[in-house]
């Protein structure tokens, strides 16, 4: 009997700390920088393909850049969303950043308003981590 209650212990230690660990992946802090993955987060949001994963990267309250993450999206449209989508919120402060209108890209509407929506996401999720 205390062999099966060893291994049971053990057992819910391992599922303990293992959701706690998963949890941890959607908001890490590397040399200052919080880094928000919206994987998790943001995985009912699609764009035209399925769902557009991001890394938003904030230091010292401002968006210092966004990741996009791989995705399904055709490449030849999603590259036009990066291109113009990718450098909107840097430098902004987070109550600016969560304010921020940005234009979709003309002939990617949904990759477009995805990114924008897991932007936004990472942006609302830092704000009540933090």
């Amino acid at each position: 009997m205390k062999k099966y209650n060893t291994v049971f212990t053990l057992l819910i230690s391992v599922l303990f700390f293992s959701s706690f660990m998963a949890g941890d992946s959607t908001m890490t802090k590397e040399n200052g920088v919080y880094i928000i993955n919206t994987t998790e987060l943001g995985k009912d949001i699609e764009g035209y393909n399925g769902p557009t994963p991001m890394k938003v990267y904030i230091s010292k309250n401002k968006v210092e850049k966004i990741e996009f993450l791989k995705s399904m999206e055709s490449p030849k449209y999603y590259a036009k969303v990066k291109k113009t989508l990718q450098d909107k919120w840097n430098g902004l402060k987070v109550k600016d950043a969560k304010t921020q209108k940005v234009d979709i890209v003309t002939g990617a509407t949904f990759s477009s308003e995805a990114v924008i929506k897991n932007v936004q996401l990472a942006i609302d999720y830092y704000d009540s981590h933090k």
